[in-house]
């Protein structure tokens, strides 16, 4: 069979002989004609992070052969590894092809990073929308390798008024967040490495909280924190007590995704985990199964194989941004006629917000240690929920009195995904002054922290970002609260795009993982046998 290129099938398909495929930013594209395979499989699961590795072990103990789809690549780790790259030595893996908006680029320059990096199937790729730039993660594990590990979980109060009343909180509360937190064995830090001398910002954090009347506590993380001890004791070389992982902790001892759920999905011998497979679009069949279309890429982008996989069943686990990409670009072209109306609505930041902290009373010292220690939450008021906590500065050899601190906070501002037809491009956009309540809230509390001898920054103010994207697929409008999508027999979103804007003043971590914990229960015993 003759090579076919992506636009000649897409021409075929939806009649649109001027269009391109949309994908990660691909910085290496194919320059010549390359083989095209098709495949078909019982379940193909896109993404491999808090959505898509939960699935994986649930299907695969119901029995479910599955595919998952990674477009990065597999991250091992262990003591005085180098496998993740350190914000201080810039190089290639940070980022995923090498992508760097124009956006960040002061940002860049300000801490002496590169601004531009040979492509590679790094490990973040930002995504620059309207008045945004969003954070998302690439590599087996997804966003679970580039955490720090925290892992909170919402008040009833504040979950009962984000979320739609079809997810009951106290059945969330009684199975599936005590699930995810014996999965991913989370523990606090332990008082011998909070008293050590690179926790000193952090000790400072706590004390200025409390003395301002804000109630701390430790913060519970998916760590084996005897890690960080060993680093203590000059065992290891320093990864969590120097504040070097942004971009992973390269000693291990963190229970990334990779390493309990599908570890333990692979291990049923049900699942593999393709790595490298850039799904590109996604399309409904006449016969009503799925189809995926797939790049098959080197380390640097190149397109070595191009793919046409089909199932019976979909899920979209890939993140907010890409999963709502493809569902609004597939809305657009047909590919999948009769997508929920809400598609591409709902979307927030989780009221994401980072500030540095330059206090002149203090030397925090060249390294902080991490990844957090304390939080102090304000949950009193559901609709206006933050928290806040202190960040160690990477060492970038900066002013040794500068320290982060951190936020998040509920807020009803959202963004939405359009599809621009001239561009073939799914662009998101999001209000000019958004979050400016929540903003408020939390800058009202990190400013009585810092207040007397001190300089607070917001970052945002430089680049307005978040790491934590959400929503577009939302649950009560375009997916039922077990992810089906609404009207699409198969087809499935179990990750960020699921979630309604905001997980309540919380890292999402621990809230995805959840309810797809409680959606899988009912996936497993109700469509197993009949769609997978």
């Amino acid at each position: 069979m003759p090579a076919t290129t992506r636009r000649a099938l897409l021409a075929k398909a939806t009649g649109i002989t001027a269009a391109r495929w949309i994908a990660a930013p691909t910085a290496a594209a194919a320059t010549s004609r390359v083989r095209l395979t098709k495949e078909e499989y019982q379940a193909i699961i896109i993404g491999s992070g808090f959505g898509g590795g939960v699935a994986a072990l649930r299907l695969a103990q119901a029995g479910v052969p599955v595919t998952v789809l990674e477009r990065g690549r597999r991250w091992p780790t262990g003591p005085n590894a180098e496998t993740f790259p350190r914000l201080s030595q810039p190089d290639r893996r940070m980022l995923f092809y090498g992508a760097l908006p124009e956006a960040v680029r002061p940002l860049a320059r300000l801490l002496g990073g590169p601004l531009h990096l040979d492509p590679y199937v790094g490990l973040w790729e930002p995504v620059l929308g309207r008045n945004i730039l969003a954070l998302c993660a690439a590599g087996v594990g997804g966003g679970s390798l580039v955490y720090q590990g925290a892992t909170l979980q919402p008040s009833q109060a504040v979950f009962e008024t984000w979320f739609p009343e079809q997810l009951d909180y106290r059945r969330m509360d009684r199975n599936y967040y005590p699930r995810v937190a014996r999965m991913l064995r989370t523990a606090t830090p332990p008082d011998e490495l909070i008293r050590s001398s690179p926790y000193l910002a952090a000790r400072v954090f706590a004390e200025r909280a409390q003395g301002v009347g804000h109630s701390v506590e430790k913060i519970p993380l998916a760590l084996d924190w005897n890690y960080a001890l060993a680093e203590l004791r000059g065992k290891v070389k320093p990864a969590y007590t120097s504040g070097d992982g942004l971009f992973g902790y390269n000693n291990g001892g963190k229970h990334s995704v990779d390493v309990t759920y599908l570890r333990q999905a692979e291990a049923t011998g049900h699942v593999t985990v393709a790595t490298r497979h850039n799904v590109t679009g996604i399309a409904r069949t006449t016969d009503g199964r799925w189809r995926a279309h797939v790049d098959r890429t080197d380390d640097a982008g190149r397109v070595r194989e191009q793919k046409i996989l089909t199932t019976r069943a979909l899920v979209l686990a890939a993140g907010s941004l890409n999963t709502s990409k493809l569902l609004v670009r597939a809305a657009a072209l047909g590919a999948i006629p009769d997508l929920p109306d809400g598609l591409g609505e709902g979307w927030g930041t989780n009221g994401d917000r980072l500030y540095a902290w330059t206090n002149l009373q203090h030397d925090f010292g060249a390294e902080q240690g991490g990844p957090f220690v304390y939080a102090s939450k304000d949950w009193q008021d559901p609709t206006t929920a933050n928290t806040i906590g202190h960040f160690p500065l990477p060492p970038l050899g900066l002013d040794t009195r500068t320290t982060l601190l951190w936020g998040m906070g509920v807020s009803r501002d959202r963004g939405r995904f359009r599809y621009d037809a001239h561009t073939d491009c799914v662009t998101l956009h999001w209000p000019r002054n958004g979050d400016a309540v929540s903003k408020q809230h939390i800058e009202r509390r990190v400013s009585s922290v810092s207040r007397g001898l001190s300089a607070l920054t917001d970052v945002n103010t430089l680049v307005n970002a978040t790491a934590h994207p959400l929503g577009g697929a939302s649950m009560g409008t375009v997916c039922d609260v077990q992810g089906r999508v609404l009207g699409q027999r198969g087809l499935y979103v179990l990750d960020g795009a699921l979630m309604p804007g905001t997980t309540g003043a919380c890292n999402p971590s621990m809230t995805i993982a959840a309810v797809v914990e409680q959606a899988m229960d009912a996936i497993t015993a109700e469509d197993v046998g009949k769609v997978f």
